[in-house]
């Protein structure tokens, strides 16, 4: 499913307009978005949490030459699903 999907299902299961859909789904990607870079994690009870995960500094190979490279740490956004949506998709 892609966005536009998702706006029409959205709109279709609210019984609102696709404009109004999209506004809610983009204020909600917003919201999340300035949460994680806030560095607040995003619970949403029995669906899951969006939270910021960090990745260590670590040494890898250039496929090319095979020279050992520098990997910076780093932060990554992640989700761990709810026990409501796991037990939904198994």
């Amino acid at each position: 499913m892609n966005k536009a999907e998702l706006i029409e299902a959205i709109a279709t299961s609210a019984d609102v307009t696709k404009s109004t859909a999209t506004r809610v789904l983009d204020a909600f990607t917003a919201s999340v978005t300035n949460s994680l870079q806030n560095g607040d994690s995003v619970t949403l009870v029995g669906f899951g949490t969006f939270a910021v995960k960090e990745r260590a500094a670590r040494d890898g190979r250039n496929p090319q030459t095979g020279a050992t490279i520098k990997i910076s740490a780093a932060k990554l956004p992640g989700f761990k699903p709810g026990k409501t949506l796991k037990d939904a998709v198994n």
